[in-house]
């Protein structure tokens, strides 16, 4: 990214459900105010779906920050946020959202740090089939220290380095029906185990930064209903 313009990549597909990976290697250097992002969108509309990985640069010598949401029918607010045990520009690492209908799981090199369930009562993105996208672009009004630290255009470019793209998913066609590959039951019924969820409490307690459901500043009258189930 050379100018004030964002960088956009996106599947020709449309999926619902399946298991999405990719490789990225981040801006180095000074990336406050960039926002790199890999993440599965229905649309624009005011009631779409969305699950997103985004990175917020930062000053160099500041670590990145991992940015985790979930929209179902336009509701959203709810967000992980995360440092991770290592310095995202400085190889490739893998990052991963596998989506079935009982739960979202975002993984770091095949490490849940969060898991998303599926309540009855309770919005979640299951019949609005998603695209995906890759994009890089300046968050300046939001994304470093909540906007206070903005894009350094001198330093550009800004390059971010996706490779190893995978996708094992549900694609819907024009008539609306649904081809799932083989391979999906691999992901289609999964669901964390012991372990599993032993690793994301491990993540909560060593790298989170900001958990939506500790935010009484942003909800004044009560947490989200998710924040008080398991």
């Amino acid at each position: 990214m050379a100018s004030s313009s964002s960088v956009l990549h996106l599947s020709l597909a449309m999926y619902l459900y399946g298991e999405f990976s990719v490789q990225m290697k981040l801006v180095s250097g000074n990336s406050a105010g960039t926002v790199t992002s890999f993440y599965l969108k229905s649309g624009e509309g005011e009631g779409h779906d969305e699950i997103d990985i985004e990175f917020m640069g930062n000053l160099s010598g500041n670590p990145y920050v991992m940015n985790t949401n979930v929209w179902a029918n336009g509701d959203g607010k709810k967000e992980h946020q995360f440092y991770l045990w290592f310095d995202p520009s400085a190889d490739f690492h893998t990052y991963k959202i596998v989506w079935n209908p009982t739960n979202i799981i975002f993984q770091v090199d095949d490490v849940p740090v969060r898991t998303f369930r599926k309540y009855a009562d309770l919005p979640y993105p299951s019949s609005q089939p998603m695209k995906v996208y890759f994009t890089l672009w300046d968050g300046s009004y939001w994304a470093t220290r909540h906007g206070a630290v903005k894009i350094d255009w001198s330093q550009a470019p800004f390059v971010v380095n996706y490779r190893g793209y995978y996708a094992n998913a549900c694609v819907i066609g024009n008539s609306g029906s649904s081809a799932c590959p083989a391979g999906s039951d691999g992901w289609m019924y999964r669901q964390l185990d012991g372990k599993g969820l032993d690793t994301v409490a491990w993540a909560e307690r060593t790298c989170m930064t900001y958990n939506y459901c500790a935010d009484g500043w942003r909800f004044p009258k009560g947490f989200p209903a998710e924040c008080f189930r398991k």
